[in-house]
């Protein structure tokens, strides 16, 4: 199973810990991590944007995508939260091996 990077962004950083919690707890995601305030310009209806927000960064395959993304939408308080996946082209064969072992469900990791 191809594993992936799951970035998302929260307006605050208990929002951010509190996504990231439940993604992990819900085997979701192997690892969230929260990277320290960032600075987001965008465009929003018809509208120049710029605000603080904190990035998390999950570790997850790309079988999990889909449920994860429910679950970010759910405990999400943007209209339209940013739910972007990358492909982990590389990394240590263990940690890849575990995330996969992570993220399985329930049923299947025990």
């Amino acid at each position: 199973m191809e594993c992936i990077e799951v970035r998302v962004t929260a307006g605050s950083r208990e929002e951010a810990e509190r996504i990231c919690t439940e993604a992990v707890s819900r085997r979701l995601a192997a690892c969230a991590q929260v990277v320290a305030p960032i600075t987001s310009t965008y465009r929003w209806q018809g509208e120049i944007e710029r605000s603080e927000e904190w990035l998390l960064l999950l570790k997850t395959t790309a079988g999990r995508f889909e449920e994860l993304a429910r679950c970010v939408t759910e405990l999400h308080s943007y209209e339209v939260p940013e739910i972007i996946a990358v492909p982990i082209t590389h990394g240590s064969a263990a940690y890849l091996d575990w995330v996969r072992r992570e993220t399985a469900p329930e049923s299947a990791a025990e």
